[in-house]
C-alpha cells in the first residue's frame, strides 16, 4: 500500500509543480507596466482622424523631422488628442532596400500603450 500512496503523492507534486510553472510563465508574459525608458522617440501629431469604413485611428505624425501617417492596429473609433507623446518602435522590418514595414508604440500619460503601423510617409 505505501508504493501506491507515494505514486499518488508523486503525481500530486508534479501536478502542483506544472501548476506553479505555468503561473509564473503567464505571468511573465502579462509583465507589469511599460517602462517610460523604452519610449525614447518623439512623435508630434498634428491631426488625427477615423478612416470611417473600417474604424481606424489614423494619424498625421512628425517622428525626426519627416512627415509620417500612422494607423491603429485596434478598431478605436475615436480620435486621439493632438500634441507629442512618447513611442518606441516594436518592429522594423526592411526585406528589400525599398520596401519597409514598422510598427510604432506610443505611450500615453496613464501608461497604457497602442500600437501604430506606418502606412504613409511624405517629403
Amino acid at each position: 500500500m505505501q508504493g501506491v500512496s507515494a505514486d499518488r503523492n508523486e503525481g500530486i507534486v508534479k501536478k502542483i509543480t506544472l501548476t506553479i510553472l505555468l503561473l509564473i510563465s503567464a505571468l511573465a508574459w502579462a509583465g507589469g507596466d511599460p517602462n517610460p525608458a523604452e519610449y525614447t522617440i518623439n512623435v508630434h501629431v498634428s491631426s488625427s482622424r477615423i478612416d470611417i469604413e473600417r474604424g481606424f485611428q489614423v494619424l498625421n505624425v512628425l517622428i525626426d523631422g519627416k512627415k509620417y501617417e500612422l494607423g491603429s492596429e485596434l478598431r478605436i473609433s475615436r480620435l486621439l488628442a493632438l500634441g507629442d507623446y512618447k513611442a518606441k518602435l516594436v518592429q522594423d522590418e526592411h526585406k528589400t532596400t525599398y520596401d519597409s514595414y514598422q510598427v510604432y508604440e506610443l505611450l500615453f500619460s496613464d501608461k497604457k500603450t497602442r500600437k501604430f503601423l506606418l502606412v504613409g510617409q511624405t517629403e
